[in-house]
């Protein structure tokens, strides 16, 4: 383990405290996954293009910066490097050697052409992490195919179960995010192997893997079953999204014990004895009788009410806004709210600290950096010149 973090050394350790990441990916799903990784210690170098990333294009309220590439970017130091340059292939090699992962999100032969395959590594750096996050993997018809989350939504079948007439996008990219996970996850073991065997590895995420792997309780077929038999997981009736006199509210009601809880607190007693609703299949058989008289029942309260109403009794929420869960109390409670400050955006409140870990809690997170934010600071401490940065940043190697 390479002791890498020294701009961390007054800060809590992390279970990845003193691993260094390079981070030469673009978007959500390599980038967000370092960024876990940063969430747990690691030292994370953003590697961007002279362009920089594209996120930072994206559209975003915010002037001075793309409110996702904050999102997706916290707690990394930010270098941009020409790795098309022979000295910028330089800087990056220099890196190299004392870290510990390499991650990005290349199409297949772009690493080979820029002289940073994993081939091109083994040998030089055998204790490597080398994990690479693609559309559809290494192998078959698509692999050279860009891929994007509503691409492999729209592909894998989730377009179509989340829609009813037609297929409907997911928004929140939530294959992006799981990908993210699994960066991390498949980063996290191979470190762990390798304080076992020594050697580094291969680590591939594919976004087809991902989006397949969310719908692993879909992604079944019996042997004799038809193409068609019915794999939505969706209890139907009685759950899901229901008005109120004021906003909409998500019931869960499938254990006998919370189907009773919620026949009592809307005022159906007779109905929670009757055995025609008793099971979440006949419930969601009956549907079409019982919702009309559930929603007429939830016009006496809003959301809100009925939220307080149900309590712990009855699994619910009040459909709220994003903007709602800054201050709710129990996300200040979890402290999943930090305070950043950006040299371009100013101070801005974000989430943070996706686990919890009791004796190793990782150090508080830092703001996304700006373009190139940290690039002196780390040529620097790699033993370049002052002369030598300003040298290359004239010739466009770095900025």
């Amino acid at each position: 383990m390479n002791d890498t973090a020294s701009h961390q050394e007054d800060q809590p350790r992390g279970p990845l405290s003193g691993i260094r990441v390079l981070d030469l990916s673009a978007y959500i799903a390599g980038p967000y996954g370092c960024t876990l990784l940063a969430d747990m210690g690691a030292d994370v170098i953003k590697i961007e293009p002279p362009g920089g990333d594209n996120l930072r294009k994206y559209p975003s309220t915010l002037e001075a910066e793309s409110r996702a590439f904050l999102g997706i970017n916290r707690s990394k130091r930010g270098l941009v490097l020409d790795l098309k340059q022979a000295e910028g292939l330089r800087v990056l090699l220099k890196l190299l050697d004392s870290a510990d992962v390499l991650v990005h999100n290349f199409r297949p032969s772009v690493p080979a052409r820029l002289g940073i395959a994993y081939e091109q590594f083994q040998a030089t750096h055998p204790r490597l992490i080398y994990c690479v996050v693609n559309g559809y993997g290494e192998t078959g018809p698509m692999k050279d195919n860009a891929g994007y989350d509503q691409v492999l939504q729209a592909m894998t079948g989730i377009c179509s179960l989340q829609g009813g007439q037609q297929p409907e996008i997911v928004y929140g990219s939530v294959v992006d995010y799981y990908a993210a996970a699994l960066v991390a996850s498949g980063v996290s073991a191979a470190l762990f192997d390798r304080e076992r065997s020594g050697r580094g590895q291969y680590v591939g995420v594919s976004l087809l893997r991902s989006a397949l792997a969310m719908q692993s309780a879909r992604f079944i077929w019996a042997e004799g079953e038809s193409r068609d038999v019915g794999r939505d997981m969706r209890s139907g009736g009685i759950t899901g999204l229901h008005p109120t006199r004021d906003g909409y509210i998500y019931l869960s009601a499938n254990t006998p014990h919370f189907w009773r809880s919620l026949c009592e607190k809307i005022g159906w007693p007779e109905v929670a004895q009757d055995q025609r609703y008793d099971t979440v299949r006949k419930r969601a058989a009956c549907a079409p009788e019982l919702l009309p008289k559930l929603h007429a029942a939830l016009q006496a309260h809003s959301a809100l009410e009925w939220e307080k109403i149900f309590g712990e009794e009855v699994p619910n929420a009040a459909a709220r806004s994003i903007a709602d869960m800054f201050d709710h109390p129990q996300v200040l409670a979890e402290n999943m709210v930090s305070t950043l400050e950006h040299p371009l955006v100013g101070k801005y409140r974000g989430f943070s600290k996706p686990i919890k870990f009791g004796s190793t809690p990782g150090p508080e997170p830092f703001a996304a950096p700006s373009i190139g934010e940290h690039s002196s600071q780390l040529l620097l401490e790699l033993g370049f010149t002052s002369e030598d940065v300003e040298r290359m940043r004239i010739n466009g190697v770095v900025a």
